[in-house]
C-alpha cells in the first residue's frame, strides 16, 4: 500500500479531503518564513512548487480535493500565512478550501490529528509536536475509522465557510 501523501494522491481516483485543526505548523518552514519577512505571494520553495503541480495534476485526473480548516479567531500568525496564501496557492492549483472557526465546531466529534481521507477508504493520520513541527504519519483502512473520519469531515465541510467568503474576525 501507498504511504506518502504523493503516493495516495497519486493512486486516487476520485476524491481526497484534508481536515487541519492546528493553530501552528511547522515554525520554520520555507514558505512561513519569507511571509514573515513580508512576501505575501504564493510560496516559492521546490515543496510548494511541487504540491500545486500534483494538485494540479490530480485534479485533472477527476479528483476532487477539499481542504477544510478549523482555527482559533483571531488568527495565529502560521494560519493568517495559510489564509494569504490560500487563493494563489492551494485555490490556483485545483484545491476547494474551507475555513471553521473553532467555536463552531464544539459539537463535532473530531480526531485528535489532523488527517486526510482518499477516496473514503484510506486514512493519513498527521502527527505534529507542541512546537508544530511535523513528528510522523500513520495510515489505516480499519472501516469504522474511516466512516468516522469522513463523518466528521463531512459535518465540518457542511459547517464551514468558503474560502472566498470566509473573512477572519480580528
Amino acid at each position: 500500500m501507498a504511504q506518502s501523501i504523493d503516493e495516495l494522491m497519486e493512486a486516487a481516483n476520485y476524491c481526497a479531503v484534508h481536515l487541519e485543526m492546528r493553530d501552528d505548523y511547522t515554525p520554520v518552514s520555507p514558505g512561513f518564513v519569507p511571509w514573515q519577512e513580508g512576501y505575501r505571494g504564493a510560496p516559492t520553495n521546490e515543496g510548494s512548487r511541487n504540491w500545486r503541480k500534483l494538485v494540479a495534476k490530480t485534479v485533472a485526473r477527476g479528483v476532487s480535493i477539499r481542504r477544510a480548516r478549523i482555527v482559533s479567531e483571531p488568527l495565529s500568525d502560521y494560519v493568517q500565512y495559510e489564509y494569504d496564501i490560500t487563493s494563489d496557492h492551494n485555490i490556483k492549483a485545483g484545491e476547494q478550501v474551507s475555513w471553521l472557526p473553532r467555536g463552531r465546531a464544539s459539537e463535532i466529534m473530531l480526531p485528535g490529528n489532523d488527517f486526510w481521507i482518499f477516496d473514503n477508504r484510506i486514512v493519513m493520520f498527521q502527527l505534529f509536536a507542541g512546537n508544530g513541527a511535523f513528528v510522523d504519519a500513520t495510515v489505516t483502512e480499519t472501516p469504522e475509522v474511516v466512516a468516522r473520519c469522513v463523518d466528521a469531515f463531512e459535518a465540518i465541510w457542511t459547517r464551514s465557510i468558503p474560502h472566498d467568503e470566509y473573512r477572519p474576525a480580528t
